[in-house]
């Protein structure tokens, strides 16, 4: 077993925890704006309806897009656990975060 995999496992561990967060929080922005968009088209007369309907529908398009991109995410998560657990022989059910462990293998870059 390599030394390079318990610093390798903490930067990917890292990374993908933050790559999580970042599509969430775009996410969350993006329905932010939505609701924004939806509001000022409501409340602002002489707005064009077909015009704020395109804007709406293009939100909801960038929404869908996030949301695939999302489960994306969380599929390289469980592929790195696997590729983990077959490279450096843990065992684990769950990531460290959540299994309580102070080990950091390779497969918590889950």
């Amino acid at each position: 077993m390599s030394n390079e995999i318990a610093p390798t496992t903490a930067r990917l561990q890292q990374d993908v925890a933050a790559a999580e967060t970042s599509v969430d929080d775009t996410l969350i922005t993006i329905s932010t704006l939505m609701s924004s968009v939806v509001a000022a088209r409501r409340d602002t007369p002489g707005v064009p309806v077909v015009k704020g309907h395109a804007t709406i529908r293009r939100l909801a398009t960038a929404q869908l897009a996030l949301v695939d991109l999302s489960g994306d995410i969380h599929r390289v998560h469980g592929d790195l656990v696997d590729i983990g657990r077959e490279t450096a022989g843990y065992d684990l059910h769950e990531c460290p975060k959540t299994a309580g462990t102070n080990v950091v293998p390779l497969s918590a870059v889950a």
